[in-house]
């Protein structure tokens, strides 16, 4: 089976009609052979969206659809070929497909990606992509058009989880705020594993190491200043909390972290190169690297209870998180003119209905598109005559 053809999924301009754009807005979604939809077409009307259904009818999948607008591994951080359709998945070259037009401040916008199977015998799939038709060259340059949050259950235990479960949250708002953070990000990840790799193997190759550290540093302070200057501006605003969601405080903590503060980025970087360097024997020895921003950590801190955010109740815990993402959504508006796309999964259960209320209120204000899922269409009765209101079951998607 051949690859699908991505750019037949992207609608003319004329092919939804109706009321006035949203500021950023999907207006139409195309999934072929992704999860449980064999092929599904909807027409989105204005944010929010709210999709209702049992557990297990498919209303995390189409999250995870939208997810793949933005460059990373998607809201599951599955691999590829996992999220062929079941019935596909067992076929040599079987593949998967995700289309959108979007409707943003710069006008209509068509976005293609999917998986396209190995090119020859024992290679990779990879993932593909295309923007307005044409053929991006890579998926980091979904980062310059769409920016995309998602809150799951996964995520209630954040401040809980190790450093590396805040780093890929945290790196998820600072692409948002800093398109070419993603890019940063995987070619200090790629070098690190070359690195490791070479370590392990007992190369010792001084002209390898040289250049594998030289781009580890480059990127690797690149990167940890972008997440400086996010989380710098996304605490200022969460100090401030939304309605009866709680304030919040937010810092790096981190060796790298600490050269970003108080040196030039060109002294970071010949630091990061020096320190990688003299750790090469110690790294080979315990097979980790014990320099770089991957070790570092986002500090949380519960500005209303003065502790820290892994002491919090669950419930207090999700609505920081609720809060963070709020306040991040008002940031990426305010600095590029649009906001993110929500993606909120069984959202409503874990809130009281004082703050229910008062999310709603919020994503409407924000003029974010806001898709939320739940089992109990009840919980979701504030947001009657202000939200698309879809009913999910096994595939299919209709109005409810």
């Amino acid at each position: 089976m051949n690859a699908p053809d991505i750019s037949a999924f992207a609608y003319p301009p004329d092919a939804v009609s109706g009321a006035a754009p949203a500021i950023f807005a999907v207006r139409q979604l195309r999934l072929t052979d992704f999860r449980n939809y064999r092929q599904l077409r909807l027409d989105c009307d204005t944010p929010p969206i709210v999709l209702v259904g049992a557990n297990g009818a498919g209303k995390t999948n189409l999250l995870e659809a939208l997810s793949f607008l933005a460059p990373g591994r998607g809201l599951r951080r599955a691999r590829l070929d996992e999220a062929c359709h079941r019935a596909r998945a067992a076929e040599q070259g079987a593949n998967w497909a995700v289309a959108a037009t979007l409707d943003t401040p710069d006008g209509r916008l068509a976005i293609g990606t999917g998986l396209e199977p190995p090119r020859s015998e024992g290679g990779l799939p990879r993932r593909v992509v295309r923007i307005d038709g044409r053929a991006a060259q890579s998926q980091t340059a979904l980062g310059q058009h769409v920016a995309v949050v998602w809150l799951t259950p996964q995520l209630d235990r954040l401040f809980l989880d190790g450093p590396g479960e805040r780093r890929r949250f945290l790196d998820r708002l600072v692409t948002a705020l800093h398109p070419e953070h993603a890019g940063d990000v995987a070619a200090y990840e790629n070098a690190l594993r070359q690195r490791a790799r070479l370590l392990g193997e007992g190369n010792r190759d001084p002209h390898w190491f040289t250049a594998l550290e030289d781009t580890m540093a480059r990127h690797g302070v690149a990167l940890a200043a972008n997440r400086a200057d996010t989380v710098q501006r996304l605490d200022a605003a969460a100090r401030l909390g939304v309605g009866p969601f709680p304030r919040a405080a937010l810092a790096m903590a981190g060796e790298v972290d600490g050269w970003i503060a108080t040196m030039a980025a060109l002294d970071a970087e010949d630091r990061l190169r020096a320190g990688l360097a003299a750790a090469r024997l110690r790294d080979a020895e315990s097979g980790t690297t014990s320099v770089g921003p991957h070790r570092s950590d986002l500090a949380v801190r519960h500005l209303d209870l003065d502790l820290p955010a892994a002491e919090g109740s669950t419930g207090q815990q999700k609505a920081i998180l609720v809060s963070i993402a709020l306040a991040h959504a008002r940031l990426v508006a305010m600095s590029r003119g649009r906001p993110p796309l929500l993606l909120l999964d069984e959202i409503a259960a874990h809130l009281d209905a004082e703050r229910r209320v008062a999310l709603f209120d919020e994503v409407v204000a924000l003029g974010a598109q806001s898709w939320m899922t739940g089992t109990d269409a009840e919980l979701f009765k504030p947001l009657a005559g202000r939200a698309q209101m879809l009913r999910v079951a096994d595939g299919s998607i209709a109005a409810h």
